[in-house]
């Protein structure tokens, strides 16, 4: 790869992720601070925010393969989602928020696989240059944090990324040349979406994981929805920094160590020391507060481990499962059913916990963290009896 081809490739990620990372987090604290809002309208902001998950697929498969250059639509689709997040640093009304976020998480989510597109459709060896551009992005996400806590102005997490959006919009249209890849044979609507993958589902051990991984969504919305409010209600200081530093930060260090990990012990074991650091994470939630802190880090250190060790495990499990046969459906399926299905209702499911827990608009903080806690715990059990894969990734 030409050292100016890596360069372009290394800002477009670094933005990409920083614009998602400057008010994704913050919004939590956000909401209840500056639009007044309640668990049940933080949890429907969140679940309209992954709602283009749902819709990616669709657009990427049936449009942008097809028809257009990808650096093009990438360019096109942040331009206009500049406008929106400018927008959104305007409202001041709850009921409009969320619709507004809903339309801005159609365009925004399907420029995740975009990205993907244009990085590794200029790299010489994918498995080998493809991470050293994707940490960038972790790395703007930290950045983010930072930024957006370094100004007293609660609206600059939108119109940073606003401004930063159209930037990227720019900028897309001068990357490396990424041409649609036609209509080819067999592309079908029912192979876009991952319909073909289902097949797999016949594995007993690739249906629990595939169900957990929905149902493991569920907490995982909740961490996203509710720890930077949760923090701040806590009085630690700088929220978005301490959950990216350490949060994004655990992610870098452990994504890095995950092939070493595959190989020594396993899928099964990956996946079930995953899915304790999942309830290890909400029981130090539980158990902190404004007298205790050190729980409360130790929660946000352990996304590396609950996040790379589940998430990006699965991504790679799935696609050794389906072979070349089934390759791309199996990751189409993947995604629409964890960020799309999964966090998306769990974000909707989430809110209205965290009402149940709040009385006289005081919450309950210890209470709520023990739901997420819970199911993550009856999630490991179903792993324990029902998952046998235990193949080593190399």
């Amino acid at each position: 790869m030409q050292l100016l081809t890596r360069l372009q490739l290394s800002l477009m990620m670094l933005l990409e992720y920083f614009i998602w990372g400057a008010w994704f987090v913050a919004m939590g604290i956000y909401l209840p601070a500056v639009l007044k809002a309640d668990g049940a309208q933080v949890g429907i902001a969140y679940g309209n925010a992954w709602f283009g998950a749902l819709v990616s697929p669709f657009f990427i498969g049936l449009i942008a393969d097809r028809y257009f250059s990808a650096q093009k639509v990438l360019g096109v689709l942040h331009l206009l989602g500049a406008v929106l997040l400018w927008y959104l640093a305007q409202i001041r009304d709850i009921a409009v928020f969320p619709w507004v976020l809903l339309a801005y998480s159609c365009l925004y989510m399907p420029t995740v696989a975009l990205t993907n597109s244009v990085a590794m459709g200029h790299t010489d060896n994918p498995e080998r240059d493809f991470p050293t551009l994707r940490v960038l992005g972790t790395i703007g996400w930290i950045v983010a944090g930072i930024a957006v806590n370094s100004r007293s102005s609660t609206d600059f997490i939108f119109v940073l990324p606003a401004i930063l959006s159209a930037v990227l919009g720019v900028f897309s249209f001068f990357l490396p040349d990424t041409p649609p890849k036609g209509r080819v044979a067999g592309g079908s609507v029912r192979q876009v979406i991952g319909l073909d993958a289902l097949a797999l589902l016949k594995d007993r051990s690739y249906a629990t994981f595939f169900i957990g991984a929905i149902l493991l969504c569920v907490p995982l919305s909740f961490y996203y929805a509710f720890t930077g409010d949760f923090l701040t209600a806590s009085g630690v200081q700088n929220v978005t920094s301490v959950m990216g530093l350490l949060g994004q930060g655990s992610e870098v260090l452990f994504m890095l160590l995950l092939p070493l990990f595959l190989m020594k012990l396993g899928v099964r074991n990956i996946l079930l020391i995953a899915i304790v650091a999942w309830v290890g994470r909400y029981l130090l939630l539980s158990i902190g507060g404004a007298s205790l802190h050190w729980p409360l880090y130790m929660a946000v250190l352990l996304h590396g481990i609950c996040y790379d060790f589940f998430f990006v495990t699965g991504f790679i499990y799935s696609d050794q499962k389906a072979g070349e046969q089934y390759k791309s459906s199996a990751q189409g399926l993947f995604t629409i059913a964890t960020y799309g299905v999964g966090m998306t209702f769990g974000s909707y499911l989430g809110g209205a916990v965290a009402d149940m827990f709040t009385v006289g608009g005081v919450r309950d903080w210890s209470g709520l963290w023990l739901v997420p806690a819970g199911i993550a715990a009856s999630i490991l059990i179903l792993f324990v009896l029902t998952f046998r894969e235990r193949k080593k990734i190399s």
